[in-house]
């Protein structure tokens, strides 16, 4: 393929992760479709990206080295050494990486000179809710972290972080959606031991939750602020509470985090 007109931003990989960026970046017009190129092995992928958001397309990773602005990596792990090989190591075009557990030092070595920024997304992300830790290399520029943040906001917020802290990320945000879910599954089972139908207990589980954290986000309230307001003297709710605490929920919570931040760290040294 020639690429015929200016590419700004390149992605390598149009999976779920990287079509989730992908339409929101398009959707909030921070980049036209024609000035976005997509690489993937598979040819079906490829001419389902173009057809439904006007990008261009190619099955050779070499392409992506037109991007003016930013090339984002969106592959599997396993994948990096063999996209590596299809590229030119040289180069002054941002890398974006959300290859998860592979550290910037690795990046660096596979594409030395470069700037590169580390990104951990969640899940989230695919649906524009998602929470993404950033961490630069030195040799990104101001500029570069400025425009990497404003590519990983369009699926969500995002935070600059030291690398040493994407291990804690990862146990909290990155696999944080697994305890969500476990939670609201619980919420809805212990709504079907009290009687609800089916139905009717995830429902209310998953608005509780959801409103529950845009009630913390819109007011700015702690937690815990919450948690004493909607906790009134020998009510429901402290009932409810003080069975938690007796079953260690929130112990179970903070292992379940730092259990996941430990796997983090023995993956990225594996």
């Amino acid at each position: 393929m020639t690429v015929q007109v200016i590419i700004q931003l390149s992605v390598i990989g149009g999976g779920v992760m990287g079509e989730a960026l992908l339409s929101r970046l398009l959707a909030r017009q921070l980049y036209p479709a024609n000035a976005v190129l997509v690489c993937d092995p598979s040819l079906p992928r490829r001419q389902f990206l173009q057809a439904t958001y006007g990008v261009q397309v190619s099955a050779d990773n070499q392409n992506a080295l037109a991007a003016s602005e930013a090339i984002l990596l969106a592959v599997k792990p396993q994948a990096l050494v063999q996209v590596a090989a299809g590229l030119k190591h040289e180069g002054s075009t941002l890398l974006l990486s959300i290859l998860a557990g592979v550290p910037l030092a690795k990046l660096q070595a596979v594409f030395p000179g470069r700037p590169v920024v580390r990104a951990m997304p969640n899940t989230p992300a695919t649906v524009g809710a998602g929470m993404t830790a950033i961490a630069p290399s030195a040799e990104v520029s101001e500029l570069q972290r400025e425009r990497a943040e404003a590519i990983f906001a369009a699926v969500g917020e995002v935070v600059t972080v030291p690398e040493s802290l994407l291990d804690a990320v990862t146990g909290l945000s990155g696999s944080g959606p697994a305890y969500i879910a476990l939670l609201i599954e619980a919420l809805a089972d212990g709504g079907v031991a009290a009687g609800l139908p089916r139905a009717i207990a995830l429902q209310l589980a998953l608005q509780t939750v959801s409103g529950t954290a845009q009630l913390l986000q819109d007011t700015g309230w702690h937690p815990a602020e919450l948690k004493d307001r909607v906790t009134s003297p020998g009510g429901t709710t402290i009932a409810g509470v003080a069975a938690l605490e007796q079953h260690g929920f929130r112990s179970a919570a903070i292992e379940a985090v730092k259990a996941a931040s430990e796997r983090s760290r023995q993956l990225g040294q594996g």
